[in-house]
């Protein structure tokens, strides 16, 4: 009976992994991603930032740019409006309401990083379809062209880029962070392109005489998005940290009606040592929101890497 039993066990086993196996990709690194606490952490922050994001207007006690306390702003004495009821974090240099700036801040940093890192994808896929599906001479000159803006560091490229306008804005901010990102993504799906030009199923599409354009967008390119969407949302968070250096540097919007975390840290520099909490508190939204992005992108890459599968 016990002999009976243990093989009625073994063939409970071997019917639950036949059925664990026949589970999909997405399916089994979505499971796996539940019981990962980092990336539990990782979109707790992202969605916490991405709702104050959407409903910053409902939430902001008071409008950000309306100096409200300036009465209470002195320069003889270098003093700013402390919290008090109404203004949880107190006011700026200018007695504007910190923690309205900050909640509307998010919701310029949520655009130029979602806008930045969209254009630079679409600007990756192109190149990484030409480079990848043709190959050749088409490879050959995407690719150097490639190797040109990656060999400059991409905080210098973006600096570079935006100071070639002759007018800051956040859509310079956005457009130069973009560009940036293009040749990551271009290099990463020309790989994964390459990769998939010797898959089997393609060899076959070929000798069954299916069009080359079909074969590319019907059997290469779906197969290949995977590493470059896990990819974007890694550039998420390079983003945010790159949008808010340029406004840092004063590459950004010059009006500051309008806050953006890296424009509100650039303007407390002057003041940083009497009143370190004006940079304390749109650096650490800064960090948190990209560490956030980071440890969702890198939870996504272990869980649909099959090397490192568990």
């Amino acid at each position: 009976m016990a002999l009976k039993s243990q093989r009625k066990e073994r063939i409970d086993a071997l019917a639950e992994a036949s059925t664990d196996a026949g589970v999909s990709l997405a399916a089994s690194a979505w499971r796996r991603l539940k019981r990962n606490p980092v990336f539990v952490v990782g979109a707790v922050i992202i969605a916490v930032f991405v709702l104050l994001a959407l409903l910053a207007p409902l939430l902001a006690p008071h409008d950000p740019a309306q100096r409200l306390l300036v009465d209470q702003v002195s320069r003889a004495d270098n003093s700013i409006p402390p919290p008090q009821e109404g203004f949880p974090l107190g006011g700026d240099q200018y007695g504007r309401d910190l923690f309205s700036r900050l909640l509307l801040g998010s919701q310029q940093t949520l655009l130029v990083a979602v806008l930045a890192t969209v254009i630079g994808l679409g600007g990756g896929l192109v190149l990484g379809i030409l480079a990848g599906a043709f190959g050749g001479w088409v490879d050959s000159v995407v690719m150097r062209a490639v190797d040109v803006m990656l060999s400059v560091p991409s905080l210098l490229l973006a600096v570079s880029i935006g100071a070639l306008f002759a007018q800051q804005s956040q859509f310079t901010v956005i457009l130069a962070v973009a560009i940036v990102q293009v040749p990551i993504f271009g290099r990463l799906l020309r790989g994964t392109m390459l990769a998939q030009r010797a898959s089997d199923h393609v060899l076959a599409a070929r000798a069954l005489g299916v069009k080359e354009s079909s074969i590319v967008f019907r059997h290469m390119l779906p197969n290949a998005l995977g590493p470059v969407i896990v990819q974007a949302t890694l550039v998420l968070a390079v983003a945010i940290i790159d949008a808010a250096a340029l406004s840092f540097l004063g590459l950004g919007a010059a009006d500051d009606s309008v806050p953006e975390w890296g424009q509100m840290l650039g303007g407390a520099q002057n003041i940083i040592d009497s009143h370190p909490q004006l940079a304390f508190w749109p650096a650490s939204c800064i960090v948190l929101v990209a560490l956030g992005f980071t440890l969702v992108g890198e939870s996504l890459r272990d869980a649909l890497d099959p090397k490192r599968r568990r």
